[in-house]
């Protein structure tokens, strides 16, 4: 996902087919632009009720702005096996595969899921426009790209509720509905594609369906979740929940391949910690060869967890009188990392969290630092004048309950 500027009142936004309903619930009126669409980022005046939503109840977040590609035709699992990291030839009908997509010097270009709708026919999902890489890699092909962005609406339910209230909706139980597969159901006379995803890191689900259908699914959602507390959910929440899940963000904690200005801006999936995502057995996709060199060789950069301790934290704001200021709401700018006098890496968003009560970060350290349990040094600001504290790196993801995964 791909989140960009403060909305600056700009007429060309769009708005999705759930704006009838969000506009209204919104009373902070607060928005942002993403992909180029009006999205909520609070619909309270804090966004500490939709946090707590994610967490503990059900939030309902309107995702529509999510760039979608159906690809379809003899040739759809080929090519898309050869476009991104992932083995795509062993993803069944009805699965979903989260994966990224690199250039041919094995440097990310974006993330997103692969969804397998029926026999060859997939929807792609992706932060950024993709289009152009996507209609020239599939020269040669039996294959159609159509842009699904602007048909087709679609929401998160998300939290431990979620599930509760779909079956309170659906026409059939989802309770075995595994951890990233979909199923095709009906909600009253609505069709609507359930896949069990999200961005939050927790017990969700991404519903999906004809953008004439918007208005009715969001409803009967919110009478069905009333009883669940259900919440309308913005932005500012939303980034907290996937600092958590340790879960990056495009333009945030790496750069496109294709918008870096140079070329120390460009990350391998080896480098992003997605590792595992690289399907090396696989004869041949792009970056290949040098997603194979990165992995003989080791890479000079590792994205981490890091967590800043509290004492010494505490400690830089009593000696002037003051409590520990500490982020209201998640940060997405760069911050220095070092060891001893030499910068060691940067962090590129973090949050304190309120469940885990940690202050929490995602950071790209050189890799002899990266170890879990290193010490480092966090930059920060106390009354204007630069400091650093104590913080270590540990294990990601901060926050990864059973729920997330099991059936009941």
């Amino acid at each position: 996902m791909s989140i960009q500027t403060q909305f600056t009142g700009s007429t060309s936004l769009k708005v999705t087919p759930f704006h009838k309903r969000t506009s209204v619930l919104n009373h902070s009126q607060e928005w942002r632009r993403w992909s180029g669409y009006l999205s909520a980022t609070t619909y309270d005046l804090t966004h500490d009720v939709e946090y707590y939503s994610i967490r503990t109840k059900a939030a309902l977040l309107d995702i529509t702005p999510l760039h979608k590609y159906i690809i379809k035709g003899s040739d759809a699992g080929i090519f898309l096996d050869r476009l991104v990291t992932r083995n795509i030839k062993v993803c069944k009908i009805g699965q979903v595969m989260y994966t990224p997509w690199c250039d041919e010097d094995g440097k990310q270009i974006d993330d997103g899921t692969v969804q397998h709708l029926s026999e060859n026919r997939f929807r792609l999902t992706s932060a950024e426009p993709n289009m152009e890489w996507l209609t020239h890699n599939a020269a040669g092909l039996e294959v159609d790209i159509s842009e699904d962005s602007e048909v087709t609406a679609s929401l998160a339910l998300q939290g431990p509720s979620s599930r509760a209230i779909l079956n309170e909706v659906a026409d059939e139980n989802i309770d075995q509905l595994k951890f990233f597969w979909l199923t095709e159901r009906w909600i009253g006379d609505i069709p609507v594609t359930i896949s069990r995803t999200g961005y939050t890191g927790d017990l969700g689900y991404e519903l999906w369906t004809p953008k004439e259908n918007a208005l009715t699914l969001w409803d009967r959602l919110m009478e069905a979740g009333a009883p669940f507390g259900i919440t309308p959910t913005g932005l500012h929440a939303l980034d907290m929940a996937r600092i958590e899940a340790s879960l990056i963000l495009l333009d945030v904690d790496y750069i496109s391949a294709q918008h870096a200005a140079i070329d120390l801006r460009k990350s391998s999936p080896f480098e992003l910690g997605l590792g595992w995502t690289v399907k090396l057995k696989k004869k041949d996709f792009i970056g290949r060869t040098a997603l194979e060199n990165d992995h003989r060789r080791g890479t000079e950069w590792q994205l981490r967890g890091i967590e800043i301790e509290w004492e010494p934290l505490e400690t830089l704001y009593r000696k002037i009188g003051l409590p520990p200021q500490l982020p209201g709401m998640a940060w997405r700018t760069s911050t220095p990392l070092y060891s001893g006098n030499e910068q060691v890496g940067y962090a590129t968003s973090g949050c304190w969290s309120p469940l885990l009560k940690k202050y929490i970060a995602l950071a790209h350290l050189k890799t002899e630092y990266a170890k879990e349990g290193t010490p480092v040094q966090f930059e920060v600001k106390v009354e204007h004048f630069r400091k650093t504290t104590s913080a270590r790196v540990v294990k990601t993801p901060f926050y990864n309950p059973e729920r997330k995964r099991t059936c009941p």
